[in-house]
């Protein structure tokens, strides 16, 4: 048995943050995990040379100065970490009704970019710009130097992002531009995405579009480096199967069904709430419908991801994303090509060590559980035959789609790898393989809220479904959670100020 000031489950970004947070002050940090490998979406794994990521592939505000550019300085892995801006000119390349259009960097490139197609939405597109520079600036270095880890904004969880762009521009064609390069990165509704999210996100990448080109899992491992520098611990093949109460608090979290106990003044949960709440025996302190609505509201799409390892010297690095829509609706999951549903194809490229090339493609395409909901029951390694075909017959027809704008993609690449949200579940032990975990909801924005406090007593909640997902997005998640126990006042400025 041990004894800890901090118990933490789970070793996501959100995970890792918090261990992080709370091992700089000062206090006992232990971070369970229930696979081999740290990092959550961050991990990446090698084959062939190559590392591959497998759930982050790029991330916004990177540039010196900017929000997750100071968090990861105050985590103090900001010189650990090597960071390739993408291209400014276009980080994020949309293909619509056969027209290629540009996200550039920087809010004014941004918007005189897109201008150059749409000469007439010319104050639109600045509206659109103002609304997100607004949206992001609440949680810029400045807000949390005045002491403040976020100014607001619940107002805009009720706002549809839809409709506000419906409302800024009159072109349908730049309606869906402005919607197309982020949709994919929150699983955008039409009918439920808040202006929030979407703002959020789009703020993030305008402002420093960057990547990993050593890949993510060295993020993640740094921050472990962090936490085990201030006397934290980590444990992997750990998972947490039961939390012990007394009273109104929890005691103590066992692992692989009683094998160690761990006791501490607080736990903190980076496991999906639904789950979480899994692990505690029944209490009064828990209301039956609290627990109905976390197993009801739905989830995010998952994806299915097809990894090339190219041939060396085959394709250039461009530095830039491309967003591939086979669908006229880009708010849609749902887009046929060849009887395969096939909306859109995002095309991740990272680059070789300091070379004029890219050694990995990495395509996704969004995929609702539906697809792959007859293998449910089995694990990874052992869905049998059947499977291993659906996915070669995906990934054929995803790279016949793709290739419609690469031609000779496949024939660049030396081998290929897929994965469905089967495998995302099996390593995340997120339901369906969801990719953003809850779906959140403009028309019910508290019914999709998840408080960061519990109503055990000592319980707190971290990860993608407290705030916005993503990289910045949980790590503001993770700042909310340790605010808690450290202050919000005290932690904003720390952060501020590193």
């Amino acid at each position: 048995m041990n004894r800890y000031d901090i118990v933490i489950i789970g070793s996501g970004m959100g995970g890792l943050a918090c261990g992080t947070i709370l091992s700089k002050e000062g206090m006992r940090v232990c971070v369970v995990e229930q696979n081999a490998v740290p990092g959550g979406c961050l991990q990446s794994f090698r084959r062939n040379g190559r590392m591959l990521d497998t759930g982050i592939h790029y991330v916004g505000s990177l540039r010196e100065g900017q929000v997750m550019y100071q968090y990861l300085k105050y985590f103090g892995v900001i010189d650990k970490v090597r960071i390739r801006l993408l291209d400014p000119a276009g980080f994020d390349r949309i293909y619509l009704d056969g027209r290629m259009f540009r996200y550039a960097s920087g809010f004014d490139r941004f918007a005189e970019t897109l201008a150059e197609d749409f000469p007439g939405e010319k104050e639109g597109i600045r509206s659109y710009c103002r609304i997100l520079q607004r949206i992001g600036g609440l949680i810029a270095p400045e807000v949390l130097r005045n002491g403040r880890l976020s100014a607001g904004g619940m107002e805009y969880l009720g706002l549809s992002a839809a409709a506000t762009i419906d409302s800024l521009v009159t072109d349908p064609l730049l309606r869906r531009v402005l919607a197309a390069g982020s949709v994919p990165l929150y699983s955008g509704r039409r009918d439920m995405s808040p202006l929030y999210h979407h703002a959020m996100i789009n703020h993030s990448n305008i402002e420093g579009a960057a990547c990993f080109p050593d890949g993510t899992q060295h993020v993640a491992d740094a921050m472990c480096e962090q936490i085990r520098a201030h006397g934290g611990e980590l444990f992997t093949h750990a998972r947490a199967t039961r939390f012990r109460l007394a009273g109104s608090r929890v005691s103590g979290v066992e692992t692989n069904g009683g094998e160690r106990l761990l006791e501490a003044k607080w736990f903190i949960s980076d496991a999906p709430p639904a789950q979480t709440f899994g692990l505690l025996e029944p209490t009064p302190l828990l209301r039956r419908a609290f627990l109905n609505r976390l197993t009801i509201l739905p989830n995010t799409y998952g994806f299915f991801s097809i990894h090339l390892l190219l041939r060396p010297g085959t394709v250039p690095y461009t530095g830039c994303n491309h967003y591939f829509y086979n669908t006229s609706d880009v708010w849609s999951a749902r887009g046929d090509f060849e009887g395969y549903n096939i909306p859109v194809v995002l095309l991740y490229p990272q680059p070789a060590e300091d070379g004029p090339y890219a050694q990995v493609i990495t395509l996704l395409v969004p995929m609702l559980w539906e697809n792959v909901a007859r293998w449910t029951e089995s694990r990874s390694g052992r869905r049998g035959e059947d499977y291993t075909a659906f996915k070669q017959r995906f990934a054929d027809a995803t790279l016949r789609f793709t290739e419609r704008f690469m031609p000779g993609l496949r024939d660049a690449a030396e081998e290929i790898h897929t994965s469905s949200p089967l495998t995302y579940r099996d390593y995340t032990s997120i339901p369906e393989g969801a990719a953003y975990g809850l779906q959140k909801d403009f028309n019910r924005p508290l019914a999709s809220l998840v408080p960061v406090r519990s109503r055990i007593g000592n319980l707190l909640l971290t990860g993608q479904n407290i705030n916005v997902h993503g990289m910045l997005g949980v790590t503001v998640s993770a700042a909310l959670t340790c605010s808690e126990l450290v202050g919000e006042s005290y932690l904003s400025k720390k952060i501020g100020y590193a």
